[in-house]
């Protein structure tokens, strides 16, 4: 029989990891990713973590089982080859070709921004090798007002966006996203929305649990309100266990299902 799910998209802190966790990534998650790798399927860990920071990641966590693909910073994409994870040149270029201008035509509003919010929150804001506009504030609250302001901003200066995790937010162009860079996957695999399994647990996974990316949908039990609701509507499944345990149950679920 056909597997159900040909692309396996998983985030990784408090969806396929958790810190508070030993193994932080369950054992048997990882023997049941192996053997559906072995079955023919593509899994990719898509992370707003940077390269170094998820390899030690997945090196603390003692990983015994490889994703096929990254998706790294929620928009540059790796593809696992030889023992190495290398860059998809081309969309990678093309992705830091256009951040560059992007930023480069926001970066007169910049100080302005960081006024307002300094003026309002108690927030650090500061800039990355990936964006020239990062905020970590003290609160949860001020960062959902916060991004409320820089989205209002975002809709009049045209193709950039706020990413956000929590209390860590960022500028990206609107064209890069999870959701794009596995729909990028996809498309190189030949594999449909249909053959797709996303699963995520917090706002910033979003673009990627979206049913015209993945058919197969799924928030661990400790997943925010905001993704909750979106995977409900979508008519995705809602685990009853956290983080790797619900990615786990999630995908049984789906492949122990009678065909229809």
């Amino acid at each position: 029989m056909d597997l159900p799910i040909r692309l396996i998209s998983t985030d990784f802190d408090g969806t396929l990891h958790a810190d508070h966790e030993d193994p932080p990534v369950p054992v048997s998650l990882q023997q049941l990713l192996g053997d559906l790798q072995q079955q023919g399927a593509t899994w990719v860990i898509n992370t707003g973590r940077d390269l170094t920071s998820l390899m030690e990641g997945m090196a603390r966590a003692r990983m015994q089982v490889r994703p096929d693909y990254l998706v790294l910073v929620e928009r540059e994409i790796y593809v696992h080859r030889d023992h190495r994870y290398e860059p998809l040149a081309d969309w990678n270029e093309r992705c830091t070709e256009d951040h560059a201008r992007l930023f480069e035509r926001l970066r007169p509003d910049l100080p302005h921004l960081a006024r307002w919010i300094n003026d309002r929150y108690d927030a650090d804001v500061y800039q990355d090798p990936y964006s020239p506009f990062c905020l970590i504030a003290r609160r949860t609250a001020d960062a959902e007002a916060i991004c409320d302001y820089l989205a209002r901003y975002c809709r009049q200066a045209g193709d950039v966006q706020v990413v956000r995790n929590d209390v860590y937010a960022r500028f990206a162009h609107v064209g890069y996203s999870k959701g794009t860079a596995l729909a990028e996957i996809a498309s190189r695999l030949g594999v449909t929305a249909e053959g797709t399994f996303a699963a995520g647990d917090h706002v910033n996974d979003l673009p990627m649990l979206d049913p015209e990316v993945a058919g197969h949908l799924a928030a661990p039990a400790n997943a925010v309100p905001e993704v909750q609701a979106a995977v409900r509507e979508h008519g995705g499944y809602l685990c009853r266990r956290p983080c790797g345990h619900g990615v786990e149950e999630a995908l049984r679920r789906i492949l122990q299902a009678e065909p229809t």
